[in-house]
């Protein structure tokens, strides 16, 4: 791939700059007595179709990750922090992310990031896998980092060019880039 000019990329949260999937599983394991799952388990998006858990248990777990996150301890992504920060010196952060609630993620962004970092970013929670391009092209963007390889192929549908963030329920469902970590991520414009 060409360098990326900063100014043009935005980023998913969830998967891309959370690490949900470790939330989620501890979450499970001390708050409701599920068994020792691994990530490479969670093989499709949603997790209901993968993992022998009942749904409304998985429901409470993803609820107290998007209305709590401080609390439920989501940790960034390896690298996230550092690549993000170093990316905020060139160019105002921007994510997108499908959550509905904008004020819990917002309070995480800016725990993680700092206030200094943070403030200048630009964040859209809007509830909807499928909307982002709409965003996207509303906030001048080009590029986007996503974990979900639909949301990532319809983009590229509408003339976007996503990065896939690899992950398990990601394989073998695109054709598109892909990344694997933060510093490759950071590599894309530095």
């Amino acid at each position: 791939m060409p360098k990326i000019d900063p100014k043009l990329i935005g980023f998913d949260i969830d998967g891309v700059v959370a690490d949900t999937v470790e939330a989620f599983l501890r979450l499970g394991r001390e708050r409701y007595g599920l068994g020792r799952f691994t990530p490479s388990q969670i093989t499709d998006f949603e997790v209901a179709r993968c993992l022998p858990v009942a749904p409304e248990v998985i429901d409470a777990i993803f609820a107290e990750l998007l209305e709590n996150p401080i609390d439920a301890d989501l940790k960034p992504m390896s690298g996230a922090v550092a690549a993000l920060t170093a990316l905020a010196q060139r160019a105002p952060l921007t994510f997108i992310t499908a959550r509905p609630l904008r004020q819990p993620i917002e309070d995480w962004l800016r725990l993680i990031l700092g206030r200094e970092v943070f403030a200048p970013a630009r964040l859209v929670a809007m509830g909807d896998h499928d909307r982002k391009s709409d965003y996207l092209s509303a906030l001048g963007l080009r590029y986007f980092v996503d974990d979900r390889a639909e949301t990532c192929l319809g983009l590229r549908r509408q003339g976007f060019s996503p990065i896939v963030f690899s992950q398990p329920w990601n394989q073998g469902r695109h054709d598109l880039p892909t990344v694997a970590s933060w510093p490759e991520i950071e590599a894309l414009w530095s």
